[in-house]
């Protein structure tokens, strides 16, 4: 990993897990062959990949509320 990459995708997101999650999630989908990188990058490394993508503003992430609703749903009703 390299850690001028690092430091700039830190400016974008700040919080240090939502980044590292952000940023595997994008090395694995280019690990998987499921995208293409969206940025030329020096190394082959490609967690600096997706880490320069963020850097530069191509990669983002949003909460959801899908997973609380869909725990809800699956709670036994209370029978009495």
């Amino acid at each position: 990993m390299n850690n001028e990459y690092f430091a700039r995708a830190k400016k974008v997101i700040a919080d240090p897990q939502i980044l590292a999650v952000v940023a595997s999630k994008r090395a694995r989908q280019l690990a998987v062959g499921n995208a293409r990188p969206m940025i030329k990058c020096d190394s082959p490394n490609l967690l600096d990949i997706a880490l320069l993508e963020i850097a530069e503003g191509l990669l983002s992430y949003e909460f959801t509320d899908e997973a609380p609703a869909a725990a809800a749903e699956k709670e036994p009703a209370d029978a009495e």
